[in-house]
């Protein structure tokens, strides 16, 4: 199983960017998946999640001004970030809980799998 994150950048504060993440593999089900981020100097910390069912829940710093979705057909999940502001620049990674199926079983990851990160700068 890969992740494959893709969209960050350098945006200016106010701005908008939406982050993808692609899991690629003998995928039998994606349980949850979640963005998370590190700033230097700071703890990582969990931006957004969401599980199969849709339900999602994000870090109060970004309530309002970030979403996160998934495309069940595309294994994608995105992350659309808006109203961006400085303290947004982190490193960003996808976690993906998923369900593995082959050979006639089925396996689970613990901790999941992770995708590369993904710079979003965001100047003033």
């Amino acid at each position: 199983v890969q992740l494959q994150a893709s969209g960050g950048g350098l945006v200016q504060a106010g701005g908008s960017l939406r982050l993808s993440c692609v899991v690629i593999g003998n995928i039998f089900r994606i349980n949850t998946m979640g963005w998370y981020r590190q700033a230097p100097g700071k703890e990582r910390e969990l931006v957004a999640g969401i599980t199969n069912s849709g339900s999602t829940n994000y870090v109060d710093s970004v309530k309002g001004r970030f979403t996160i979705s998934v495309d069940n057909a595309k294994n994608t999940s995105y992350l659309q970030m808006d109203s961006l502001k400085l303290e947004d620049t982190a490193v960003y990674k996808c976690n993906a809980d998923v369900v593995e199926y082959y050979s006639g079983s089925y396996y689970a990851v613990p901790g999941g799998y992770w995708g590369q990160g993904t710079q979003v700068t965001v100047s003033s």
